[in-house]
């Protein structure tokens, strides 16, 4: 870590007054480059909600007995509403114009195939399960099942940290995390907030909001210094002469100086949180095997789609968010949601592709970037405890319309899930012949809610929560996960 962004600001009255020492931090690489605004862990001081506050309240919590599972989420969602016959479901039996515009491609799982941009996943579907009979209920562009009706308005990551907490006791890690292009590649567009927030908390509380690293936020502009690291582990001096001078005096009357949650904030942000977040940390090959910038050059998309830059953001930022994720959730988040600029939307109009070159834009990086999770996570010995989930909105129309392109469609959509100690190399359910609804019990929103809230969460022992909103308690007990699946 080189330089480290600081907000101090201090007010006095008496010796035994108020007295604010406030300190945010972001990792910066060094002071040439500046500030960058890569990442803000909290208030570290004395006064107001700091992390070591954070870090006591969570302590408090943990001695309470919270049933929080050692597992954690990833969850890719897919912006746009993916296809469901080029991605895993090809029905190359059907007729021209409805079976997959890309062909097919032979998998792990015998008699399986997926569209044939998936190369990478179909060489591992081993390891992960395929529903074919998911259905979202609409063809509405908005940001379901994410955050929707069936999650009470707020981010799924935000119900768990209802229950979990807003940070991990020993590390200061938060437990919910959004990842967007930005964080990675800082010049990419700001995401489009036109069709849902997704660091939504609902009615749940805005301290159960994801954290977002990267972002044009209030989080990242309340950093205005860059300062040395050195300097900064002086101020760990500082506290301590601050408390002294003033003399405070906790509830016992007992002289408070520098706490032991407040060596843990240090402790927290000088290692494994900020490095969580610092990709230039990691093993240069495993970069390279999750980029997928060189994949798709910008000089090669077609500008005649307004989404040109949407796809360029998807092609540069993907690889590395899902990098960000496992390292993340390896260091103790709970649930990450990694989504990129709006991207799956295959109307062959002005503003998006048809569906063959849209793929090509699209589905490469997807399959590049996912393979390379998978693969990691196995590597890691991560595969029963990180589960990741792959959907969209919704599907894509079983016909293609006279554009070649593929229109809205809520009655069928593809999912994929990996991971979480489950046991894969299987499809569950399956489809209509043309692909557009469920030929079996269809696995709707509120199963693949309960797959994710059981995962991560003792159900039973929530419902017995006395400090767990009854809504809140109720959507999470009361979810079915999704059956075959185990």
């Amino acid at each position: 870590m080189g330089f480290i962004g600081v907000k101090a600001n201090s007010c006095s009255s008496s010796i035994l007054g108020c007295k604010l020492f406030m300190v945010m931090l972001s990792v910066c690489s060094d002071s040439s480059m500046g500030r960058r605004d890569f990442l803000r862990v909290g208030g570290l001081g004395i006064g107001g909600l700091t992390l070591a506050d954070l870090l006591r309240v969570k302590a408090s919590a943990a001695e309470q007995g919270i049933p929080v599972k050692d597992k954690a989420v990833v969850f890719l969602f897919m912006h746009g509403g993916p296809p469901q016959t080029e991605t895993f479901d090809p029905k190359m039996d059907a007729p021209d114009g409805i079976r997959s515009a890309v062909g097919e491609i032979k998998t792990k799982i015998p008699g399986i195939t997926f569209g044939s941009t998936l190369k990478g996943l179909a060489g591992l579907a081993d390891k992960m399960s395929i529903v074919r009979s998911f259905t979202t209920g609409n063809g509405n562009h908005d940001i379901k099942p994410i955050v929707g009706n069936t999650s009470l308005g707020a981010n799924l990551g935000s119900i768990y940290s209802r229950v979990a907490g807003p940070n991990r006791t020993q590390s200061g890690m938060p437990t919910n995390v959004a990842l967007f292009p930005r964080a990675v590649v800082p010049e990419a567009q700001e995401r489009n907030k036109s069709f849902g927030k997704f660091v939504s908390t609902g009615s749940i509380g805005s301290s159960y909001a994801p954290f977002v690293p990267g972002g044009s936020g209030n989080l990242q502009q309340d950093m205005v210094l860059s300062i040395p690291e050195p300097r900064l582990n002086d101020r760990r001096s500082l506290l301590g002469s601050v408390d002294s001078l003033r003399r405070r005096v906790d509830d016992t009357g007992k002289l408070d100086g520098i706490s032991g949650f407040q060596e843990q904030a240090f402790d927290t942000i000088l290692g494994g949180v900020a490095g969580a977040f610092d990709l230039s940390s990691e093993d240069p090959k495993t970069i390279e095997r999750y980029d997928t910038a060189p994949l798709v050059p910008y000089s090669s998309i077609r500008k005649v789609w307004n989404n040109h830059k949407n796809y360029r953001d998807h092609v540069n930022s993907l690889g590395k968010l899902m990098l960000m994720a496992r390292r993340l959730v390896e260091r103790g988040c709970g649930f990450v949601t990694v989504t990129t600029n709006f991207v799956w939307d295959f109307h062959a109009d002005k503003n998006n592709a048809t569906v063959t070159e849209g793929m090509h834009y699209v589905g490469h990086p997807f399959d590049h970037a996912v393979s390379a999770f998978i693969e990691d996570i196995h590597n890691r010995g991560l595969q029963d405890k990180v589960l990741l989930v792959c959907c969209g909105e919704m599907g894509r129309s079983p016909k293609i319309n006279k554009n070649g392109g593929r229109d809205h469609w809520g009655k069928l959509a593809p999912l994929m899930l990996s991971g979480g100690g489950f046991n894969h190399g299987q499809v569950i359910g399956e489809s209509t012949r043309d692909g557009g609804e469920p030929n079996s019990d269809p696995v709707t929103m509120n199963n693949l809610l309960g797959t994710v809230m059981h995962s991560l969460l003792d159900v039973g022992e929530v419902r017995l929560m006395e400090n767990i909103p009854g809504k809140v308690k109720s959507l999470i007990a009361d979810s079915e996960p999704i059956k075959n699946l185990s």
